[in-house]
C-alpha cells in the first residue's frame, strides 16, 4: 500500500543549468540565462561566510562545508524516495537514514498528497531560477516545501534566507503555472537533536526578496560595467 498519493498540478520543461562565475544559471526554454535563488541569496552571505572561514581556518571550513554537502544531498534524496514510495534504505550512509528517520513521523503526520518533487523554476519577470523540494498538501494547506540539514539548532532570526528561497519558490511556481501556494514550510534535520518545522507565509517576506534581487541585479551589472571598461576602455 502506497502511503503517499500523488498529482501533478502541472507539467514543467526541464531546465539546464551549469556553473557560471561561481553562480549557478539556469538555461530557459526561451534562451534566457537566470541565476538560482540560492547564488542570489548566497551573494549576501560572501562577507560572513570569508569572516567564519578565517575563523575556523581553511582546511576545517573545507571539511565542514563537504560533509553538510554531502550530509544535505543524502538526506534530501532520502526525502524524495521516501514520498515517491521507493524504498528509501539503499545506498546510504547509517548516519544519514538516522537523521531522516528524525522527519519520518514529520513526513508521515503532515503530507499525504505529493503534487510535485525537484521541479526546476524559473520567472520571467523576476529572472530567476531554481529547483524545488517538494510541493505537497500540508496538514489540509499547499505548501512549497523545502528539506534542510544542520549541524545545531537554528534560531527563526537566523534562517530569513530559507524564507525567502522558499517564497522565490512559490512566486516561480505561480508564475509558470497560475496557481498560488503562499504557504512555505522548512523542515530541518538537526543532528542529535529533535527536528524544527517552521510555517511561514510568503506574504512578510516577499517584499525583502524582491528588494534583494533587484539589489543583487544591480551588483551584476555594475560588476559587467567594470569588465567592459577592463576589456575595452572607458565607456567614452
Amino acid at each position: 500500500m502506497e502511503l503517499f498519493k500523488h498529482k501533478k498540478l502541472a507539467e514543467f520543461e526541464k531546465l539546464k543549468s551549469k556553473n557560471e562565475d561561481g553562480r549557478r544559471v539556469y538555461l530557459t526554454p526561451s534562451g534566457e540565462k537566470y541565476p538560482s535563488i540560492t547564488s542570489v541569496l548566497g551573494y549576501f552571505k560572501k562577507a560572513s561566510i570569508q569572516e567564519w572561514r578565517d575563523r575556523v581556518g581553511a582546511e576545517e571550513a573545507n571539511k565542514i562545508s563537504t560533509q553538510s554537502s554531502r550530509r544535505g544531498t543524502a538526506v534530501h534524496q532520502i526525502c524524495e524516495d521516501y514520498l515517491n514510495n521507493k524504498d528509501y534504505t539503499l545506498k546510504h550512509m547509517p548516519s544519514n537514514l538516522a537523521m531522516f528517520r528524525t522527519l519520518k513521523p514529520i513526513l508521515d503526520e503532515n503530507i499525504k498528497t505529493v503534487y510535485h518533487q525537484e521541479v526546476p523554476l524559473y520567472s520571467d519577470k523576476l529572472q530567476i531560477a531554481g529547483r524545488v523540494d517538494c510541493v505537497c498538501n500540508w496538514n489540509g494547506e499547499d505548501a512549497i516545501v523545502d528539506f534542510k540539514t544542520s549541524r545545531k539548532i537554528k534560531k527563526r532570526a537566523w534562517i530569513t534566507d530559507y524564507f525567502l528561497q522558499g517564497t522565490a519558490y512559490s512566486l516561480m511556481f505561480e508564475s509558470l503555472t497560475g496557481i498560488h501556494i503562499p504557504k512555505i514550510v522548512i523542515v530541518m534535520a538537526i543532528d542529535n537533536e529533535k527536528p524544527a518545522v517552521y510555517e511561514e507565509s510568503i506574504y512578510q517576506w516577499t517584499a525583502q526578496l524582491l528588494d534583494k534581487i533587484e539589489r543583487y541585479k544591480a551588483y551584476v551589472n555594475e560588476k559587467r560595467v567594470y569588465q567592459y571598461i577592463e576589456e575595452n576602455g572607458a565607456l567614452i
